[in-house]
């Protein structure tokens, strides 16, 4: 993708044409690069719209034509892939037209992502949702994510890791400021939909069952409808009653809030684009002279051209790094609200952390926001630490306190659970979980510094670029993962706690024998909880164990990557560029 240096109708977007003139404050950069990753950060915050998306004609209840939750889900897989695969290619163009151009890209493509992706929920196509927010969306977030990392370097070679930190430090609170957002614009577009009565009881609506359909007839007409227990009636805009509800007759507020977000983040996206400026030749701050090369430093002063950092051991090792870092945290990500309901989520350790701790209930209670909060305090935190204890010990310090943090949280887990009063415990694995997501959103932050002490600082963004590919890698096999070695462990205590009850009580509870177990397990009529009803007192609750082959596997993952960080080394001279640095 090159541009040329020719000028043409969108030459002031060019880097050429955007060089700082002399006295510019560099810290009015920083804003810039924060606004854009507040903006796409928020694509931590899609589970706030499966709900939506999934509910779309029914609103109260899935209808028979609403998207299936697994389809919706994967929107955000798609998303990731792009935004990889955006970073990769991405980043050379960054190289050769500068941070403005990419940046007013990235906010066409994420803002307009969210435009698309409104027409198809208002049309019912997932397929444009796929497009928009999934393809569009997802290019505009690999470019808007590097656009900022190769220019605030080279504003900041004094403190390459806290340049990097405040790039990359909006991406993990974007999330934070997303939710309250997004919630508010769900609500305020949301229409009930059309109420005919209760299902049962006093007035009671008739309801038809045809072709798995459900429907009322009023004046020889079928009308399609759904039928909502009390528990979704009550979700609601302003609530509602159990009963039978009118099909396509309410909203869910999805479509227009996703046109509305697509253009606050193309306005924000913009403004933040234009104040991107990047520095003159040579230029260095004021009373700051390079580090003496030490021979050994791992802080190189060559470059290494982005086509000949791919044939180095050292962008693969730092490839396996960043890949395995972000499946240990991004699977958890998406399973931490879930987890949390799982392994605390009964009456009983409830009841039991509100009346040790109302704090304790309420940190249980936004236990998603809070790690949104910590994976963005991180990212500036190590990022900045890396400036003085280096990259490669700051690493160090992700794996081997990671494969202990992940390792120790089936035994907190385990405990709290047990021991609900006891708030040692809970607060046990909430560090370990907080201090896992402040080095979770550290090791994206710290990773461009490390590339530029790797390679060097002329071609940096486009070698981060290629380098992201491992964090689409990750988005795929984190929550994959994850889910299956859950579900692994789901089976094998259900076979467990069926082998303790007696046969025949097995068959008063479910009306068919043992032997037909895979079936009503397949059918949702065994389960966990349905089990423990009919097993012998004393017998322990195996749901706050369900993650626990998971931890071990992150912990697995991180034990690898400190292996792949241990070796690495400076890049042999023989990679070096040879020839003028303006040409390359």
């Amino acid at each position: 993708m090159s541009t040329g240096n020719s000028g043409g109708f969108f030459s002031f977007l060019l880097k050429e044409n955007i060089v700082a003139k002399p006295g510019f404050n560099r810290w009015l950069v920083p804003p810039a690069s924060i606004g854009i990753h507040l903006c796409i950060g928020s694509v931590y915050a899609w589970s706030l719209f499966n709900l939506p998306l999934s509910n779309h004609i029914g609103v109260v209840a899935p209808a028979a034509d609403d998207w299936a939750l697994k389809s919706v889900g994967y929107t955000f897989s798609v998303a990731i892939v792009c935004l990889g695969l955006a970073a990769a290619f991405g980043g050379k163009w960054l190289e050769e037209v500068g941070p403005r151009m990419v940046g007013v890209v990235a906010a066409v493509l994420w803002g307009g992502g969210f435009i698309v992706g409104s027409v198809g929920i208002y049309l019912h196509q997932l397929w444009l949702v796929y497009l928009g927010y999934g393809v569009f969306g997802g290019f505009g977030l690999g470019l808007g994510y590097v656009s900022p990392v190769s220019t605030l370097i080279r504003w900041f070679p004094d403190r390459r890791g806290m340049a990097t930190g405040m790039a990359i430090m909006g991406f993990g609170g974007g999330a934070m400021i997303a939710k309250p957002i997004k919630t508010s614009l769900l609500a305020h577009y949301a229409e009930k939909p059309d109420y005919l009565g209760p299902e049962v009881g006093e007035g009671a609506v008739k309801t038809i069952t045809e072709n798995s359909r459900v429907f009322v007839e009023q004046a020889g007409e079928k009308i399609e409808v759904v039928i909502a227990t009390a528990k979704q009636a009550a979700a609601l805009p302003g609530g509602g009653d159990a009963g039978v509800y009118v099909v396509g007759s309410g909203d869910t507020g999805a479509a227009a809030t996703f046109l509305t977000l697509g253009l606050i983040y193309f306005v924000v996206m913009i403004i933040a684009a234009f104040s991107y400026r990047v520095p003159p030749k040579d230029w260095k701050p004021d009373g700051w002279t390079p580090k003496p090369d030490a021979g050994k430093s791992m802080i190189t002063k060559e470059n290494v051209h982005i086509d000949e950092a791919l044939k180095t051991p050292q962008f693969w090792q730092l490839w396996v790094m960043l890949c395995f870092n972000v499946t240990a945290g991004i699977g958890v990500i998406g399973v931490a609200k879930t987890m949390v309901s799982e392994i605390f989520g009964s009456n009983e350790v409830l009841i039991g952390m509100a009346t040790t701790s109302t704090l304790v209930a309420l940190f249980f209670l936004n236990y998603v926001v809070m790690l949104s909060a910590f994976n963005m305090v991180g990212r500036f935190l190590w990022a900045s630490t890396s400036d003085f204890i280096g990259r490669k010990n700051t690493y160090f310090c992700f794996f081997v306190l990671g494969a202990i943090l992940y390792s120790s949280i089936p035994y907190f887990a385990l405990e709290a659970s047990a021991n609900p009063s006891t708030v040692i415990y809970f607060a046990g694995f909430c560090i370990a979980t907080m201090i896992i997501f402040t080095m979770y959103g550290g090791g994206f932050a710290t990773i461009p510094a490390y590339l530029a002490d790797i390679f060097g600082t002329m071609h940096v963004g486009g070698i981060h670029g290629r380098l992201l590919t491992a964090w689409s890698t990750a988005g795929v096999l984190g929550p994959v993962s994850i889910l299956q070695l859950r579900d692994f462990s789901r089976l094998n205590a259900i076979n467990d706690l069926v082998s303790k009850i007696d046969p025949q009580a097995f068959l008063d509870k479910f009306g068919a024998p043992v032997e037909q177990l895979e079936q009503l397990v397949s059918a949702k009529t065994v389960t966990i909880a349905r089990l423990m009803e009919i097993v012998p007192a004393g017998t322990i609750d195996p749901t706050p164990s369900l993650y626990n082959t998971t931890m071990y596997a992150m912990a697995g993952l991180l034990v690898i990557a400190f292996f792949a960080n241990l070796f690495m080394k400076p890049v042999d001279k023989i990679h070096h560029f040879k020839g003028d640095p303006s040409k390359q």
